[in-house]
C-alpha cells in the first residue's frame, strides 16, 4: 500500500498550514523551510505554480498519492455536478478518510493502517481497501475483536469532532456515513477550482 513516508513538518511549513495536525515545529517556525527560511525574497508565482501547489496541499492533507488522485479526479469528471465539489466529496467519502472523521484513528495515515489491517467493517463486511468509497446510509464499525485496542480506544475518547454527515456512537464503535457532505461542510482549506483548471491544461 503506497504511502507519503517523508518530511511532515516541513511539507506544514511549506504551505505554512498544519496539515498533518497539530505541528508544533509549525507553530515555532511559520515560514518556508530550506537554508534562508525568513530572509529568501520569494518571486511570484506563476500561475501553474499555484495550481500546482494547491493539488500537493490536497494529496498530502488526505495522504493521496498521484495515481490515485488522478482516478478520483476523473471520476468527478464523470458525475454530475461541479467537478471541484465532487472532487472533494468523494475524498470526503473514502472509508480511510470516514474512519478519521469519527474519530477511530487520530490520524488519516493511522485510520488507513486500520483498515488495511482489517479492524474495520463496513455493513459487517471486514473492510481492507483504504480507497474504497461510501455511500449514504453504510454502517462503519470497529471489528468486535478489535474493540479492545488501545490505539482505537484513545482516540475514541478523545475524539470532539463532530460532522453533520456522519453518526457515530462512543459506545458500540458504531457509526453511519449519513450522506456526501456539502462543499461548505468540509472544513479543509482546498481551493479545489484551482486542482480542475490544472488538470484541464
Amino acid at each position: 500500500m503506497a504511502r507519503y513516508i517523508g518530511p511532515k513538518s516541513r511539507i506544514a511549513r511549506k504551505f505554512k498550514e498544519p496539515i498533518f495536525g497539530p505541528d508544533k515545529v509549525l507553530e515555532k517556525k511559520n515560514y518556508p523551510p530550506g537554508q534562508h527560511g525568513l530572509s529568501k525574497k520569494r518571486s511570484k508565482q506563476s500561475e501553474y505554480a499555484v495550481q500546482l501547489q494547491e493539488k500537493q496541499k490536497a494529496k498530502y492533507t488526505y495522504g493521496i498519492l498521484e495515481r490515485q488522485f488522478w482516478k478520483i479526479y476523473t471520476m468527478a469528471q464523470r458525475a454530475h455536478g461541479v467537478t471541484g465539489e465532487v472532487l472533494l466529496q468523494l475524498i470526503e467519502s473514502r472509508i480511510d478518510n470516514v474512519v478519521y472523521r469519527m474519530g477511530i484513528a487520530p490520524t488519516r495515515s493511522g485510520a488507513r493502517q486500520l483498515v488495511g489491517h482489517r479492524h474495520i467493517t463496513v455493513n459487517g463486511n471486514v473492510m481492507n481497501i483504504p480507497s474504497y468509497i461510501l455511500k449514504p446510509g453504510d454502517i462503519v464499525a470497529v471489528r468486535e475483536r478489535s474493540k479492545t485496542l488501545e490505539v482505537i480506544n484513545n482516540s475514541v475518547a478523545g475524539a470532539t469532532n463532530a460532522y453533520p454527515w456522519m453518526d457515530f456512537d462512543k459506545t458500540s464503535m458504531t457509526g453511519k456515513f449519513i450522506s456526501v457532505p456539502e462543499r461548505v461542510q468540509i472544513p479543509e482549506n482546498i481551493k479545489e477550482q484551482l486542482i480542475v483548471e490544472l488538470y484541464s491544461k
